[in-house]
């Protein structure tokens, strides 16, 4: 096998002191506003506009499709620039879509509001902190990922009760611009004060020519596409099994109230995941995670009861994508090191945030093509077979 490049890993930036703190606090508020708000308020929206609530999650949906596309060229500006004007003009692009969410006459303006808070997501949420944690912290970014993702996944906690509280009282559109008010008053001043203005630790000059070149080789490399098609699958398998079980368990002979239950567990599944995540030994994490995660979806789809079983399968499958948030954070800069991680990170999470937003639906289109949502299973666990597959021979080549 030819040599491999070297890796180029700068210096950790330093955290500033509180930095890990505000950014918990960030992200919580982000990930409640941008995203879990719209989940918890469909319903609502639906009674009140008489939109269908498929369109009112389309659009959501759309607006993912977007962060995944946008989420490159923050990736670019975030090696570039350094966070804190990224991060804080996405606060208030995000403030202004959650406006015109609010003031949306028709499914039109409607749909475009939520593009625009797609373009709000890729600067303010996962993907460049998980840049941010790593130049901060350096090869240490393990716990302080760990911490800042179980903390953020309180946003649902948080967030869905409160906007359906809000709507409930003030009305969808009322709840909605007090959530921008939120979100701007919180995230914008924690990301003016600890967030770096520019990278002070950054690689000697080069031509942005060569700059190109080689985060165009990096990208077509066999590794970098491989490695993004094994995360893809596994996430494919993974959502859109998880995010289906209730039908799948009811199918299965489980009433609605234990589905629901089973949902829910899924996410306690996530938080124990991430917290074993740091014990897996770094060399072992992709086969242990994807083999893990077909054995998962292979268990829902075969087991015929009783429910808590297919329960404890479904928090496996909660526990391995909880691993899986905290391997999309580490894989690029283990591999390509931090020079440039941003644009690297970008690139390979487009795929996979796609994959998030098409996941809700692609469960009941499979389940309707071959006729059931255990059939949909079969075919999500042959998806997470072919990551494990791949994870093993990607390994075999590392040791190699």
């Amino acid at each position: 096998m030819p040599a491999p490049a070297p890796i180029r890993i700068l210096a950790a930036e330093g955290a500033p002191r509180g930095g890990l703190a505000a950014l918990c606090i960030t992200q919580t508020t982000g990930w409640g506003v941008l995203y879990y708000a719209l989940i918890a308020a469909v319903r609502p929206i639906s009674e009140d506009t008489g939109w269908d609530p498929a369109l009112v999650t389309g659009a959501f949906s759309t607006g993912l499709l977007v962060s995944a596309v946008a989420g490159i060229v923050v990736g670019r500006i975030l090696d570039g620039t350094g966070p804190r004007t990224l991060m804080i003009g996405g606060s208030l692009v995000g403030v202004l879509a959650l406006g015109g969410v609010a003031a949306a006459p028709n499914l039109p303006v409607f749909f475009a509001a939520w593009m625009l808070a797609g373009t709000a997501q890729a600067a303010v949420l996962y993907q460049p902190a998980f840049t941010v944690i790593s130049r901060w912290y350096g090869p240490a970014r393990i716990r302080p990922l760990t911490v800042l993702t179980l903390v953020a996944g309180f946003a649902s906690t948080i967030f869905a009760p409160l906007t359906a509280a809000l709507s409930g009282w003030l009305g969808w559109r009322v709840g909605f611009l007090v959530l921008a008010a939120l979100l701007g008053l919180v995230t914008v001043p924690l990301h003016a004060r600890f967030l770096n203005s520019s990278w002070t630790r950054t690689p000697h000059k080069e031509p942005a020519a060569a700059a190109r070149k080689r985060i165009r080789a990096t990208r077509h490399s066999p590794e970098f596409l491989g490695l993004q098609a094994l995360m893809v699958l596994l996430c494919l398998g993974l959502y859109t099994v998880t995010l289906n079980i209730i039908p799948l368990l009811i199918e299965k002979g489980a009433d609605y109230a234990t589905a629901a239950l089973g949902l829910g567990l899924v996410g306690a599944g996530q938080v124990g995941g991430r917290l074993l995540f740091g014990s897996i030994p770094a060399g072992a994490r992709l086969p242990v995670i994807t083999g893990t995660g077909a054995t998962a979806v292979l268990l829902l789809a075969v087991l015929p009861g009783p429910a808590p079983v297919l329960i404890a399968a479904g928090m496996l499958a909660g526990a391995v994508r909880g691993c899986q948030t905290l391997l999309q954070a580490t894989i690029v800069g283990d591999r390509w090191g931090s020079q440039d991680l941003g644009v690297l990170q970008g690139t390979f999470a487009a795929p996979l945030t796609a994959v998030t937003a098409i996941a809700p639906a692609a469960g009941p289109l499979l389940a309707a093509c071959l006729g059931t949502y255990t059939a949909m299973a079969y075919a999500m666990a042959v998806a997470a077979g072919t990551a494990a597959a791949i994870a093993v021979v990607a390994s075999r080549r590392t040791r190699d």
